[in-house]
């Protein structure tokens, strides 16, 4: 058997996939309709998208713990490109 969801007592939810004892996160779901992408073994998932409730959807890149925000498409079309390392 393999786990392929974890319900969290903050009413998010985690979803898996893999083989048994392989299992990584692929995606995470929050009550305010966030929903976080992630790829990535089991214990080096990264963050790559957040889609957010109001459309907007973030792009990121970078290993885990170290992602980095490198576009941001809004709901209305506009786009926004980032560059340089986190937090800089």
């Amino acid at each position: 058997e393999r786990m392929v969801r974890e319900e969290f007592a903050n009413g998010s939810v985690a979803y898996y996939e893999g083989e048994p004892g392989a299992e990584r996160m692929v995606r995470e779901e929050y009550p305010d309709g966030e929903v976080r992408y992630f790829e990535g073994e089991q214990g080096a998932e990264r963050l790559v998208r957040a889609v957010h409730a109001d459309g907007t959807t973030t792009h990121y890149e970078g290993e885990q713990d170290a992602e980095r925000r490198v576009r941001v498409e809004y709901a209305d079309g506009r786009v926004q490109y980032y560059e340089g390392e986190k937090g800089a």
